[in-house]
Parts: structure tokens; C-alpha cells; sequence
């Protein structure tokens, strides 16, 4: 019996982590418990996904959020490094790139257990992301990477890590293990008009007000057009409330997973500065403008189905304007055959 810790933390944990905890649940020679750190604590952007996902209860819930970096992933590294000597695991399982799998990783490693980053490789190149960095150094502490493009693969190999005593593979994205599984389950919007799809949430974008104040500028130019719909994130909600700006847009509250796959069956287009919702739209065959300056997700420009764009009203526009007029074709090569969960649970037991 393998005894796996897997640490989760934000909405994409919790959707990655969903297919990947029911197949270690149903494999005989695994035992899974989950550490929820608490960085997303709203009930809309938690509590919902494992509930309709069916992820199983967390052991342990740290409930440690509302702090800057340093100390947000210091107090998730002390209360982890607990939990660890305690229960003593072969195996920590983290994902992606936010503070709870930068801390997750570390108090593994520092108690010389090894660590298998899930959806390993991906780059930006913008070091002054904090999702950058935790991610060139989650990379490099870990013994397991799984890549989910050969993007990913290569950038790995280009940083040396070959080299190391480390098995890279790439296996595919979870995320589109987790699409395939419950699109069936999906829950279309209630209205029937046709409309993009809006996230906003990163805080390059949120807490400059110059930035924040052109983007509200363009949706609401936009919702002139075609509805423009935004499950509002709490961050982005209380930088428009700082700064005294106003969304003349369809605000609803943080929606689950479930309810934001309708969504994504039935929009025009997409516009986001997420990472994962890059990809969900791909999934879904729907044309998508990131509002970033670089991307992770480089296939996907590469290809056509992902339009970056600066944070200028007239461009923001312009660009989304463009992709309404796209038709998106899925290639399933780029994210592998919907099978990234299988790969994984055989390469660690």
C-alpha cells in the first residue's frame, strides 16, 4: 500500500485533482489524503467543486489565505511540515503553480519525500509572475514531472533536467481528463443570448488601477455589442470597488465547475487572463482572447485558437472582435487522448 498526500489549494487543484483522487480511490494499492490550504476559501470557489465533483473530504483544511506571498507560503509550509511528520507519507502529489504547491513541494522535499508535480514544464518566461517562479522551483525540487504538452517536455530538457535524477514524462493534461468526464454533467446558463465569456482574477491586471481601468472600459464597449458575462472573482470585486469602477456587464457570483462548463459549451468567444480557462476553451472548440503579455500555453497561440492581448481598451476590442469571427477546430494531439490520470497513477504505483 502506497500512502499519497496530495495538497490542493485553488479552483484548478480542485478540477485536476478531482479525476486523479477517484482513480487513486479505486486503485487497491493506493491510499489518498488530501490537504486543503485554504488559499481559495469562498464557498463558490471551494466548497462547490468538491461537492459536485465528488472530490473526497479533506483531512485537513489549513485555512490559511488573505496574506501576501512570503507569508502566505511560509505558514503553508510550517502547517504542511506538520502534517507531513505526522502521517509519514511515501508520496506528495502537487499541481500547477500557485503558493499551496510551492509550499506543499518544499515541506516535502526538506523531509526527503519524493514529490510528483503534476502539470510540470510550463513556462511563461515572465519571472515577475509569482506563478513563474513557483513553478521553475516546484519543478526543480520534484522527482516525478508530468507534463501535459511536449512544450512542456522540451522546456524541461532546455533547463537541464535531463540531467537530474528525475523522470519526466509527458502524459497528457488532467484538465482535459477532467472536461471528458463530466461533460455530460454540465449546467447550461439560463439565459439563451449569445454572449463571451469574461474571467478576470490575475493581479497584474487587477491591481493596477491603469490596467484594471482599461479592461473594464472594454467589456463595457463590448456588452454594447454582444453580453458580456463575468463570474466575478472576489479579488477583482474589491479592486473595482478601490478604485470606483463600474462593470456594465451580467455580473454573477463565482460559479462551480459544473455551471462554468455550460457556460464554456454555450459562449461566442472567451476572454481571460487564467491560465486553465486558456485551455477549457480549446476543449470546447471556442476562439479566446488572454489578456497577458505572454502565455504558458504557447501551443495554443501557435495554432491560432488563443489571441494575447495587451491591456489597451482599443486592442482588447479590437482582438475580441476578431475572434468572434474564428472557427476553432479541437486537435486532441496537443493535450493528449484523455487518458493523462491512467499515465499517472501507473508511473506511481
Amino acid at each position: 500500500m502506497k500512502n499519497i498526500i496530495t495538497i490542493l489549494g485553488a479552483r484548478p487543484q480542485f478540477i485536476k485533482a478531482a479525476t486523479l483522487s477517484k482513480a487513486l480511490d479505486e486503485h487497491p494499492e493506493a491510499q489518498e489524503i488530501l490537504i486543503h490550504t485554504g488559499q481559495h476559501f469562498d464557498s463558490n470557489m471551494s466548497e462547490i467543486f468538491f461537492n459536485q465533483m465528488s472530490i473526497p473530504e479533506p483531512k485537513y483544511n489549513l485555512a490559511i489565505n488573505n496574506l501576501g506571498h512570503g507569508a502566505m507560503t511560509g505558514e503553508m509550509l510550517k502547517a504542511t511540515e506538520k502534517i507531513l511528520l505526522d502521517e509519514k507519507p511515501d508520496l506528495v502529489v502537487v499541481y500547477g503553480d500557485t503558493n499551496s504547491t510551492l509550499a506543499g513541494a518544499l515541506a516535502a522535499t526538506k523531509l526527503h519525500i519524493p514529490v510528483a508535480h503534476v502539470e510540470a514544464g510550463l513556462r511563461s518566461f515572465n519571472m515577475h509572475m509569482p506563478e513563474e517562479i513557483n513553478r521553475i522551483l516546484t519543478d526543480r525540487i520534484s522527482s516525478f514531472l508530468f507534463c501535459p504538452t511536449e512544450a512542456a517536455i522540451n522546456n524541461l530538457h532546455n533547463e537541464g533536467f535531463k540531467n537530474f535524477d528525475v523522470i519526466i514524462k509527458n502524459v497528457g493534461d488532467v484538465m482535459f481528463d477532467a472536461c471528458r468526464t463530466f461533460a455530460l454533467k454540465a449546467k447550461p446558463p439560463q439565459f439563451s443570448d449569445p454572449f463571451i465569456l469574461v474571467t478576470i482574477h490575475r493581479a497584474e491586471n487587477t491591481n493596477d488601477p491603469s490596467k484594471l481601468k482599461a479592461i473594464v472600459e472594454a467589456l463595457n464597449i463590448l456588452h454594447q455589442e454582444i453580453k458580456v458575462v463575468i463570474p466575478l472573482h472576489p479579488r477583482t470585486a474589491q479592486y473595482l470597488k478601490k478604485y470606483g469602477l463600474t462593470l456594465k456587464c451580467a455580473i454573477v457570483e463565482p460559479v462551480g465547475y459544473l455551471e462554468m462548463l455550460g457556460m464554456l459549451q454555450k459562449a461566442k468567444a472567451i476572454v481571460t487572463d487564467s491560465g486553465g480557462l486558456q485551455k477549457e476553451a480549446y476543449f470546447h472548440s471556442k476562439s479566446c482572447v488572454t489578456i497577458r503579455d505572454q502565455t504558458e500555453w504557447v501551443e495554443l497561440v501557435e495554432c491560432g485558437a488563443n489571441i494575447l492581448s495587451s491591456t489597451n481598451t482599443a486592442e482588447i476590442v479590437q482582438k475580441v472582435r476578431y475572434s468572434l469571427e474564428k472557427t476553432i477546430s479541437l486537435n486532441p494531439i496537443l493535450y493528449g487522448d484523455g487518458h493523462a490520470v491512467d499515465k499517472i497513477v501507473n508511473l506511481l504505483l
